[in-house]
C-alpha cells in the first residue's frame, strides 16, 4: 500500500510539474505565435495565458507574434 501511495504522489508531482501555465519564454512564444498567426490570417480567436507580469513571457510573446505573422504571410504568398 505504501508503494502505491508513493507512485500516486510521484505521478501527481510529474503532472503538476509539466504544466504549460508557466511564465517562461517558451510559453510566451507559443501564445504569441498562435495569436500572431490567427490574427494575421483572420482565424478564430485565440485563448492565451497572458502572464504580462513576467519579462520572460513578454519576450517570448513578442518573438512568437512576429514569427506567427510571418508564417501566415509566407503561407499566403506560396498559394
Amino acid at each position: 500500500m505504501k508503494k502505491l501511495l508513493l507512485y500516486f504522489l510521484l505521478l501527481q508531482a510529474l503532472l503538476f510539474g509539466c504544466s504549460h501555465d508557466e511564465k517562461t519564454v517558451e510559453s510566451g512564444y507559443d501564445d504569441g505565435f498562435a495569436e500572431g498567426y490567427n490574427t494575421q490570417c483572420r482565424k478564430k480567436a485565440t485563448i492565451i495565458h497572458e502572464h504580462w507580469d513576467s519579462a520572460e513571457y513578454k519576450k517570448g510573446y513578442d518573438m512568437g507574434s512576429k514569427d506567427g505573422i510571418q508564417a501566415c504571410l509566407n503561407k499566403n504568398s506560396n498559394m
